[in-house]
């Protein structure tokens, strides 16, 4: 949580600053030394009291002071400062997909727009016509972004929640007398977003839980408190709730209170037709109860085998239980390598060898480094010339290294026509080729498609990296025909990414699922940027998990030498 608070404080700073017409350097600054918090996988606050606060990438003395002043009084002075001098609701403003610092200056210089009601009252009143800068289209996108923006505010990424869930779990399940503790609800399910967070705990002490539970100190609101169940919202907005059950009834429990509803309903419908009653307490013939302390004893009695949380939603995995046909699902100890990474040579924040240790850390075998290709020098995309230097590079590294072989990769980008940012005599070159698009989102339905079919159709093409360009919050997935890029995937046999970086989580479970009817490969990566987001991979496996994965659909749980005979068929 305390990760997530300091990254967003630098966040406004950086924003503000641009607004203010700042250093861009200085505005630069926060704006990386926020992502690289939140790439983090361990407590800031752990890092600062060990003294390696220097080792996030970005952060030096000024921003280390910062750190600690926040870690030490919960604020940043100089935030809290520069806060006084613009309007109280223009934060939240900046937060609309599509109004930036520039245009939040421009429609408060303008309009005295402050917030995102005042905003959507001046579109209804049409009051943005006219005003320079602003046409048409951009109102549109703002409209768009407000949606987006609400959609945030009810629900949040899967990483997120996650962050929040252990932010509670970990001190409630040290407490004396907790027997067994999990999450339940749709983030046990690992949906892509969540909307609040439900625990379970076995305890024989109820009352002294739920006093420890609404006393934690990121509970900013009690909102109800009982002997066996509460409900607090954190200082973020999110709602959590706790409950204590008896330890015959935690499988019960759990199975009833994971879902989906649907789910649930069927269940009850197959137990009845058993003579049985099915509920959050356990399972009862007549008033006798038979079976509640396990969730496996549940399915067994009614006569299925267990059904992994992430399928429970009623889209067919009942009647394969049934029938013992359930596929087994894919685990992260399944992957042996990660196809998508950058490196300090673009935009990346550690150099090939580090985060050739860091995979081998995660248990790899390989690591792809993809660097960006030389046209999106947003991204400090490599020249042909730079890469004959990465290559070398690699080459080097992978001299010392036994335990895992570093990949020659990239990132090529698929311009406007569908045509790639390097020629095929240099993309021959490599060992792993992924395609993505970084521009031209707004583009019509089928011009979009064009150039992903085009990108498939390139002999030297192995992956297309996220292939609907979604950003939660940010930016809705474009519209394509995935039909018609499953077939030319399938043709070409070019694979589709699964990107688990958390705010991409693309492709999603849906197409994950299509992919795998029509036998189209995926590949299972983190689009990393530091050796952070490597841990990101979990993500990407609830997404495959929930589209029905096994780790025969997936490129990269491959050995190396089949891995890369599977893409250069």
């Amino acid at each position: 949580m305390l990760n997530l608070k300091i990254a967003e404080t630098f966040r406004n700073l950086s924003q503000l600053f641009e607004i203010r017409q700042d250093n861009p350097f200085r505005t630069r600054a926060y704006e990386r030394a926020a992502q690289a918090i939140e790439g983090l996988n361990e407590d800031i606050e752990i890092i600062a009291q060990e003294g390696r606060l220097r080792e996030i990438p970005g952060i030096g003395e000024d921003l280390e002071r910062k750190i600690n002043e926040f870690i030490g009084t919960g604020k940043v002075r100089a935030y809290e400062e520069l806060k006084k001098s613009f309007p109280d609701g223009l934060l939240e403003l900046l937060r609309v997909p599509s109004v930036g610092p520039k245009t939040a200056k421009l429609l408060y210089d303008e309009l005295r727009i402050q917030n995102v009601a005042g905003l959507e009252s001046a579109i209804a009143k049409g009051k943005l016509k006219g005003i320079f800068g602003i046409k048409e289209k951009t109102i549109e996108n703002i409209t768009a972004g407000i949606s987006l923006f609400k959609a945030g505010k009810e629900r949040m990424p899967l990483s997120v929640a996650w962050q929040v869930a252990e932010s509670f779990l970990k001190p409630l399940q040290d407490l004396p007398g907790v027997k067994k503790i999990s999450c339940a609800g749709s983030l046990r399910r690992q949906k892509e977003t969540i909307k609040d967070i439900d625990i379970l705990i076995v305890s024989e002490k109820p009352q002294k839980i739920m006093h420890h539970f609404t006393s934690l100190p990121q509970v900013q609101e009690v909102i109800a408190s009982g002997s066996t169940k509460s409900s607090v919202r954190t200082d973020d907005g999110i709602q959590v709730d706790c409950r204590v059950v008896m330890e015959k009834s935690f499988g019960a429990a759990l199975l009833y209170f994971t879902g989906s509803k649907n789910f649930n309903i069927k269940l009850r419908q197959i137990a009845i037709r058993k003579s049985l009653k099915i509920n959050e307490y356990g399972v009862f013939r007549g008033k006798a109860f038979v079976a509640g302390r396990k969730e496996g004893e549940i399915f067994k009695l009614l006569g299925m085998e267990y059904i992994e949380p992430e399928l429970r939603e009623d889209t067919g995995e009942i009647e394969l239980a049934r029938k013992g046909k359930l596929p087994k699902l894919i685990t992260q100890d399944d992957l042996r390598g990660d196809l998508h990474t950058h490196s300090s040579w673009s935009d990346g924040n550690h150099t090939i060898q580090e985060m050739a240790h860091a995979a081998i850390r995660q248990g790899y075998s390989y690591i792809a480094v993809t660097d960006h290709s030389q046209g999106l020098t947003i991204a400090n995309g490599l020249s042909v010339k730079d890469l004959l230097k990465k290559k070398r590079e690699i080459e080097k590294v992978n001299n010392t290294l036994r335990r895992c072989k570093v990949l020659y990769g990239t990132e090529v980008d698929i311009d406007s026509q569908g045509g790639l940012d390097y020629p095929d005599e240099i993309l021959k070159e490599f060992d792993i080729v992924i395609a993505a698009i970084h521009s031209g989102f707004k583009q019509s339905k089928e011009k979009l498609t064009h150039r992903m079919l085009k990108a498939c159709d390139n002999k030297y093409v192995h992956i297309i990296s996220h292939p609907t360009g979604r950003l939660w919050g940010t930016r809705n997935a474009y519209e394509i025909d995935f039909d018609a890029i499953l077939t030319q995937a399938k043709d070409t046999n070019t694979a589709l990414e699964i990107n688990s970086f958390p705010l991409r989580l693309d492709l999603n479970d849906s197409h994950c699922r299509r992919a795998k009817e029509r036998g189209v490969k995926l590949a299972i990566n983190t689009d990393s940027h530091s050796i952070e987001h490597l841990q990101a991979a979990r993500f990407g496996i609830a997404v495959a998990r929930r589209g029905w994965l096994t780790s025969k659909d997936v490129l990269n749980t491959l050995p190396l030498g089949e891995l890369l005979k599977a893409i250069n068929k």
